[in-house]
Parts: C-alpha cells; structure tokens; sequence
C-alpha cells in the first residue's frame, strides 16, 4: 500500500484539531501540522494525536499551504483544514485508492456543516474540491483566503465518494464576522494582483450570487438556513467587490493629486 501523507495548516484551532485529526489515522501514514504560534491548545493536542508539529508566522494562506507540503515526507498528500474531517464513506474512498493511486488528482465532494445542520443544496453542496493530489504534480495557489489546489491542464481527475465534513459557523453572528475578514481578505488579494472591478460588476456579482445560489441550485429548500447562507453569500460579494473599488479610488485620487501636483510645479 502507498504512503500518503496528511497536512493541515492551523491557528487557535483547539476546538477543531482533534476531530480533524481523528477522522485523519484510518488512512494517514503521518499527519503534519504548521501552527502559526497558536496561543491555545492546538500543538498540544496535535502532538498528543501523534501529529509532528512545525510552527512559522502566517505568511498568507496558499503560502503556509505549499511550505506544509514541503515538510510531509511522502509524495502523495491529503490537504485538509482543522475544520474539517473525513467521512468513514470517504476514508474507505481514499484507502481504496492507496492500493494503487493510479491518478495524479483526486476531487471529492465538501459538505458544510451550518449551525450544526449539513447543507446540501446551494452554493455550498457539493462543493467539488481537488484535496488529494501528488505534490510532484500540484501545488496550493489561487488568491488568498481561497486558496485551491492547481494541477496542469488535462490532469485526470478521479472523483472519490463521500462527502469532506466542513464545520462552518454555530451562529449567523458568527458567520458575519467572518465574512467581514473574508471580504477584506479577498479584496486586498485581488487589488494586489492588479485586478480592477466597475460598479457594474459590484452590483451585478452579488445579485448572480444569490440568483444563482437561492432559487437556481435550490437552496430554498433549506429553509430559514438556506436564506441566511444565500443573504450573506450575496453580502460578502458585495462587501469584496465594495472593498475592491474604495481601494482603486484611494490610488486613483493619490495619481490625480500627484499630477495636479506635477502640473503646478510644471
């Protein structure tokens, strides 16, 4: 059987870490862990679970990813946040596979846990996501805060059953703040890589997304959970693409004075 190597990037994450870790020993052959100095329990209970440790400063999430794929001893690996955890459906999935792992990639479905409820409807189910992959074949990339697996074009893609568990928010309070910094996060990522967005786009976007996410994928069938997650989806857009423009502006109107400043002296 091969070896397969699982990797978890963390923060304060002592409410997450064991479960993500438990569900991990059926078919992990070790469990790495890069903490970013968390000030809780995280590394202990890590260490306790037989994970190896490593610490370094956050440097951005598709970074700290890649520099944990360097530190796992074994080519093939699992990536999976402490927030998560296998399905006993998707650890028999991934078992099956290391008798052979006859492909580069592996992408399985993401079921997010809302308020303790599973969602599978909407934007959030199946949330189809590459986690098991040859790291002589992919790396973490995308813009930060999401961060994706990326493989060469072509790369054949084998779908695994069962679903990742993906333990979301206990409270809508607590799903706000979180997009807060989603947003805020997403937006300096996207203004760093140049890229610029019209007021169009910032109303058009989050008006697709709950369009999209609500009534065409069916997440009104979740009831009062379906229109929270569909309201706050269209919100964080919103706030991500809002975010985006003020920063345009405040280098647009630094520019302008610049060239007023130029003209005058001139």
């Amino acid at each position: 059987m091969n070896k397969l190597s699982a990797v978890i990037i963390t923060f304060n994450e002592e409410k997450n870490i064991g479960r993500c870790i438990d569900s991990l020993l059926p078919v992990a052959d070790e469990v790495v862990v890069l903490d970013s100095f968390s000030s809780d329990r995280t590394t202990a209970i890590a260490a306790q679970k037989g994970a190896v440790v490593y610490q370094q400063s956050f440097a951005g999430y598709f970074q700290q990813k890649n520099k944990a794929f360097q530190l796992a001893s074994h080519n093939y690996i699992l990536s999976i946040d402490a927030d998560e955890a296998l399905t006993a459906e998707l650890a028999d999935s991934i078992l099956k596979e290391k008798l052979s792992f006859t492909n580069p990639a592996y992408q399985m479905n993401r079921c997010n846990i809302y308020c303790g409820r599973p969602i599978k409807r909407g934007l959030w189910y199946p949330d189809k996501k590459i986690r098991l992959f040859d790291k002589r074949h992919g790396y973490c990339g995308g813009l930060n805060p999401h961060d994706k697996i990326i493989v060469p074009p072509k790369t054949p893609l084998k779908h695994l059953k069962g679903d990742l568990l993906h333990y979301t928010y206990n409270s809508v309070h607590e799903y706000r703040e979180r997009n807060e910094e989603v947003s805020t996060t997403a937006a300096l990522s996207l203004f760093n890589s140049g890229k610029k967005i019209s007021w169009i786009k910032q109303l058009t976007s989050p008006a697709w997304a709950f369009i999209n996410g609500y009534i065409l994928k069916r997440g009104f069938l979740d009831g009062g959970a379906g229109w929270t997650i569909a309201v706050n989806t269209t919100r964080q857009s919103f706030q991500k693409y809002y975010k985006l423009r003020q920063l345009q502006n405040s280098i647009e109107q630094k520019t302008d004075l610049q060239q007023m400043k130029t003209d005058f002296s001139s």
